[in-house]
């Protein structure tokens, strides 16, 4: 398989189509073209957890971070997303890509737990951050997606809860390594918001499970 490059990884998923009416309620943000190259580009390279390996992407909407592993080489994606019009844009873009090694299931991530206990070696989300209507849904997203890894989960958290999030991580026995600190450009997808665009402080974190 041809090794890509970062800046032909980010070409390549500028073409991923996103959501043209986002829902407020499911705190639907895309995961922009260059944060998503970066993240898998770290993933892949630093640390081997794509190429070859079971990938689950929670919280997936239009499949930016699914699309991105495949094209790194993953063995097999999966993403996971309440929200079927998000998986209907995540389908179209399947068949643009022309891809066969993803798939996606549409469920209600907060329940997956259980039923999916260590079933992919590596989970790589950008869940709801937990504002507005979603308080502490970003810990839910956290907890299922580390019960669902064997080796490593890969998530992006707002940097003003980096200590909350140790906090979580210890009380887990969980191993924690902020990898980066980005700034995520949030285009205006929603009526209040004011700004053309805003930069969030966001870390990009590994967490190793405890049973890795």
């Amino acid at each position: 398989m041809k090794k890509l490059k970062l800046k032909e990884l980010e070409s390549c998923l500028q073409r991923v189509d996103t959501f043209e009416s986002p829902k407020l309620l499911l705190e639907q943000y895309p995961t922009r073209p260059h944060i998503a190259a970066c993240m898998l580009y770290t993933i892949h390279n630093t640390f081997d957890d794509i190429e070859n390996k079971t990938i689950a992407d929670l919280g997936c909407g239009c499949g930016m971070l699914s699309i991105g592993s495949a094209m790194l080489g993953a063995g097999f994606c999966v993403g996971f997303d309440i929200d079927a019009e998000a998986l209907e844009i995540f389908n179209s873009n399947l068949e643009d890509f022309e891809l066969t090694n993803v798939d996606f299931i549409q469920c209600d991530v907060c329940s997956l737990s259980d039923s999916m206990s260590e079933t992919f070696d590596t989970v790589i989300m950008n869940p709801p951050f937990g504002t507005k209507h979603n308080k502490g849904m970003d810990m839910i997203f956290l907890k299922t997606a580390l019960q669902m890894a064997k080796t490593a989960v890969y998530s992006l958290h707002k940097t003003s809860t980096r200590q909350h999030i140790q906090k979580k991580a210890d009380e887990w026995e969980v191993k924690m390594e902020v990898i980066a600190e980005l700034r995520y450009d949030l285009p205006a997808s929603y009526k209040f918001h004011k700004k053309k665009s805003v930069d969030i402080e966001v870390d990009f974190i590994r967490f190793l499970p405890r049973n890795s």
